[in-house]
């Protein structure tokens, strides 16, 4: 009877911790790897992104795990490689992740993209031209409207070639310049607001470039297309209240809108594989 006894106790506690132990099984959960083009300094990317994931998981009910690399560059390899779920990414890197790793665009931006070529505010230089053969500070070669957009219609439209100094990030970019490292730099309207004044009143804005359709945030084709959508519309309807308007406007996200791959198709147009170099 003792035996028996014992291996009835022995019986009860298995059953009980299957029991226990059962809803930790069922609690995990897939952890999604949200990645942001780093075109900030990291503390303030994570200020920017950080609040955004957080108000998306109260939303949506998913785990989001903001990662991001140090630089453009290697940012662009790891999207090309599929390494993470959602993005936030170049418009140009869009169209070339489009079949490979199969990336596909949930919102954008309602407002167009532009590319600025800016100057110290009390440089000499008055006009383009004068900036033949003159140093350049962009984040990345590939960097869509501060590198490839506006290198292209600096040749093109004025025949003007500059030497690129790859600064790695925009706010780098502009502290290039300010601190005459750099004769001129290339940005994007939208990095140069989130500046501190003192940065943005130090500088001028000589050119801007054509408009294109802006960054989109995609999906990984492994994510479930249920989830896709789910995190499309959150995102939208964040937008729609002021608190989640104010977050998505420091990205700046202020108009997100369903974005899908056809919108960047015109960049093809522009042919700015010509200026990966």
């Amino acid at each position: 009877m003792t035996d028996i006894a014992c291996l009835l106790r022995q019986f009860v506690w298995i059953i009980t911790a299957a029991i226990c132990i059962g809803p930790a099984w069922a609690s995990e959960q897939t952890v999604y790897s949200f990645s942001v083009v780093p075109q900030f300094e990291r503390r303030v990317l994570f200020g920017i992104w950080q609040p955004i994931l957080d108000e998306l998981q109260k939303r949506t009910g998913q785990r989001f795990e903001l990662v991001t690399a140090l630089s453009v560059n290697e940012y662009d390899q790891d999207v090309h490689r599929g390494v993470y779920d959602f993005i936030y990414v170049n418009p140009y890197v869009m169209v070339n992740i489009e079949k490979t790793p199969g990336y596909q665009p949930l919102i954008r931006d309602g407002q167009s993209l532009h590319g600025i070529l800016v100057v110290r505010k009390d440089s000499p230089i008055q006009r383009v031209e004068d900036l033949q053969g003159k140093s350049l500070a962009i984040p990345a070669l590939q960097a869509l409207g501060a590198s490839l957009l506006l290198r292209a219609e600096l040749d093109r439209r004025f025949g003007v070639r500059m030497n690129p100094v790859i600064a790695k990030t925009h706010g780098s970019v502009f502290l290039h310049v300010i601190n005459g490292l750099t004769d001129a730099g290339g940005s994007v309207q939208k990095a140069l607001s989130t500046q501190e004044q003192p940065i943005q009143a130090s500088l001028r804005v000589l050119y801007r470039t054509t408009d294109v359709p802006s960054h989109p945030i995609a999906a990984h084709p492994r994510v479930p297309e249920a989830l896709r959508e789910q995190v499309r519309q959150a995102l939208i309807a964040m937008a729609a209240d002021p608190a989640g308007k104010a977050l998505l406007g420091k990205v700046p996200l202020q108009e997100p809108v369903a974005a899908q791959a056809a919108d960047y198709h015109v960049l093809r147009d522009f042919h700015l594989e010509n200026y990966l170099q």
